[in-house]
């Protein structure tokens, strides 16, 4: 009987440490966020990105103010219904109430560009 308590306490430890990364992954699902999107000025093509990548207005990239960068976020026009899918390489955008900077043809494909701004929700893929 001495050595049950000890035993228990043992495969109680186990158990712990084994739902450590499981709960860890949980924690880091992030919820969809709504806000107002906008895109990169066209001044902004070949500067390079807090990443370290060169900015490029035909691909589909976008800022966020605390993604981590190569997170996949879907973007959704929530007034249209319109989908894009981006990949986050920079930091931004510095406007309250705006929640992602999109590349000019991440905006063009949500049909943005003539008003430069939109209500969205993103959600991350991956």
């Amino acid at each position: 009987m001495g050595n049950r308590p000890k035993f228990l306490l043992l495969a109680a430890l186990i158990g712990l440490l084994t739902l450590g990364p499981i709960g860890a992954a949980q924690a880091h699902e992030v919820q969809p966020q709504r806000g107002i999107a906008s895109y990169y000025s066209d001044r902004f093509q070949g500067a390079t990105t807090a990443s370290g990548d060169t900015f490029d207005q035909r691909a589909l990239t976008a800022a966020h103010p605390s993604l981590p960068f190569g997170t996949k976020v879907l973007v959704t026009r929530r007034d249209t219904g319109q989908e894009v899918e981006v990949t986050i390489n920079d930091r931004g955008p510095f406007v309250q109430g705006r929640i992602i900077d999109l590349s000019k043809r991440a905006a063009r494909e949500l049909g943005m560009l003539n008003r430069g701004v939109a209500p969205v929700m993103v959600t991350q893929v991956n």
